[in-house]
């Protein structure tokens, strides 16, 4: 074995053992209580992430300001956090009974509570893994914090740089003229080790109406706290509420999710017809089934994908609506989540479904009690997708009575990060791999790479590994992945919480079918081993458009058909 791939092997150990001591470092750290993450208590969370560098948090291991970074772990925090040195996780405990208004992250559903000028409650409702991103997401915030510190202290007495003093002032006075603005961004600059171009293009990407000088001002928070630790040793608190420490693990919500979805089907006559569990958005299989039939006239000449593209599109909310008025009037029922999951669910009754004007060809021979019914939830998160499952294949039990679920398949479609190709293209596994564990889950997968052949987009088949977080993303660990004989061809979230909650209940409980049908396909959001395509450096937009509906489509065909 030559040097270079000794030295390469030894970083992805390295990288697999920093990810193994967050994992055991956080399960600690829930149990306790409590901790300071830029304490002594926080240490190993510290160091591990500076070891494994991964790629989402780009520069933190550097003496600059991570900038893309702040902007991703931001979109998934509540607004405001940047000033709070008390965060308490905490389960739903009713808090929406409060006058407190609930702050949710744009790019993560979660409750989220201002309880003072120094406090925000975090409400946990989806399982282990949110606890994980958040407590990652906050560790990567309060190490960029420090930075900003280490670089404007001139002494322990908390003497400041002129710098920070002019960041201070500005931000003060509050509104700027562009003068003004421009002289902050060059002082910003010089703490933040980034050049006017950049502070100015993060300015834009922070500004909102009713925050124009928001940049200026998550800057000043981090640092303005971090500067009081150093000085008056002040250390910001994580706390864990009892009512969440208790309830973690136990199912409290998927359980009443499950069974307010079991009322539903039985309330419309649906509980004992063939069920077909879709994990997707709220939208393609909708748009799919009934969208040709309302605007198919207005697309007529368009492309294949140009009435998915407008319906994607977040300025056309009277088009969607369209559709959607359609779908509950002929077959579709929207069930909201109210169980704190945040999982919303969609029933379609085929037998209500006229196919006659649609894409697809049912078998005109199934008698009314076999059409299927299409139970489409909304995407899980880590853990989660174990915990409603697991609920929701279990029988559904009213007082003597008990009710086998007729589940004739699963289907799980979603974005994930490719190891080999671009943003937009797709993976077929066969099967998946737990990360951090020997655990491993082969499965028969009604779907393959031929069935997508001639879309201008590349198909690979393979392993997928199930993530602990996207925020643990490393290249090394998934490089040795990707190249070693586990032939890994992706990386996601979800997948093995989801096959262990179906074997679990098809070959050990014996709640569903032992032949039970499974399909996985995904479409990548972004690559992690190419510089510049991470999940940092934006959305999909469009691009993400086709995948999504050729993956849709091509589900429905077969469970029509």
């Amino acid at each position: 074995m030559n040097t270079t791939s000794t030295i390469k092997q030894t970083r992805a150990q390295e990288s697999t053992g920093a990810i193994e001591r967050m994992y055991i470092t956080m399960r600690h750290l829930f149990n306790r209580g409590f901790y300071k993450p830029m304490g002594i208590s926080g240490e190993t969370l510290r160091e591990s992430l500076l070891l494994l560098r991964p790629e989402i948090y780009g520069t933190i291991a550097d003496e600059k300001a991570e900038i893309n970074g702040l902007v991703y772990v931001l979109e998934r925090l509540p607004d405001g956090i940047e000033e709070c040195r008390f965060i308490n996780l905490t389960s739903s405990e009713g808090y929406d009974k409060s006058h407190f208004s609930p702050i949710v992250p744009p790019k993560r559903r979660r409750n989220c509570y201002r309880i003072d000028d120094e406090q925000m409650n975090i409400e946990i409702t989806r399982g282990r893994s949110d606890i994980y991103d958040i407590l990652t997401h906050l560790t990567f915030l309060f190490v960029e914090s420090h930075k900003i510190a280490n670089k404007v202290l001139i002494n322990e007495e908390g003497k400041t740089t002129r710098d920070w003093e002019k960041i201070e002032a500005a931000v003060q006075k509050g509104k700027l003229t562009q003068a003004e603005r421009e002289v902050a961004f060059m002082h910003l600059g010089n703490v933040l080790g980034r050049t006017f171009e950049e502070i100015l293009s993060a300015h834009n990407t922070f500004t909102t109406k009713k925050q124009p000088e928001r940049f200026l001002h998550v800057i000043y928070w981090l640092g303005k706290i971090a500067i009081e630790e150093i000085v008056y040793n002040d250390k910001r608190t994580i706390t864990f509420s009892s009512v969440l420490r208790e309830r973690l693990g136990h199912h409290i919500h998927g359980e009443a999710w499950a069974n307010n979805i079991k009322e539903v089907l039985k309330k419309n006559g649906l509980l004992q017809r063939p069920i077909h569990i879709i994990s997707a958005n709220m939208h393609s299989v909708m748009n799919s089934i009934y969208a040709d039939q309302v605007l198919g006239k207005e697309f007529k000449n368009k492309s294949d994908f140009a009435l998915y593209e407008a319906l994607s599109k977040a300025d056309n909310d009277s088009l969607r609506k369209k559709v959607k008025d359609f779908a509950h009037k002929n077959g579709m029922i929207s069930i909201d989540d109210t169980s704190g999951t945040n999982i919303d669910v969609q029933i379609f009754d085929t037998a209500k479904i006229d196919f006659t004007k649609s894409k697809f060809k049912p078998s005109k021979e199934t008698s009314e009690d076999d059409k299927p019914v299409l139970f489409v939830m909304d995407y899980a998160f880590g853990e989660q997708a174990y915990e409603t499952i697991d609920e929701f294949l279990k029988p559904y039990i009213e007082e003597e009575k008990t009710t086998f679920l007729n589940i004739d398949s699963v289907s799980i479609m979603g974005k994930a990060g490719i190891l080999e190709g671009g943003k937009g293209d797709l993976m077929i596994p066969n099967a998946h791999i737990f990360e951090g564990t020997a655990d491993n889950y082969p499965f028969e997968n009604e779907l393959c790479a031929s069935d997508f052949e001639g879309n201008d987009l590349k198909v690979f088949e393979g392993s997928m590994i199930t993530v602990l977080g996207t925020s643990l993303q490393n290249k090394d660990v998934l490089k040795f992945f990707h190249d070693s004989t586990w032939n890994v061809i992706g990386l996601e979230m979800e997948g093995v919480h989801y096959q262990k909650a179906i074997q679990s209940a098809s070959k050990i409980r014996k709640s569903i079918r032992e032949d039970v049908k499974v399909r996985y396909a995904y479409y990548a959001s972004d690559n992690p081993l190419e510089t510049g395509s991470t999940l940092a450096s934006g959305g999909l937009g469009t691009t993400g458009v086709k995948p999504t509906y050729l993956i849709t489509i091509k589900i429905l065909d077969q469970i029509l058909s």
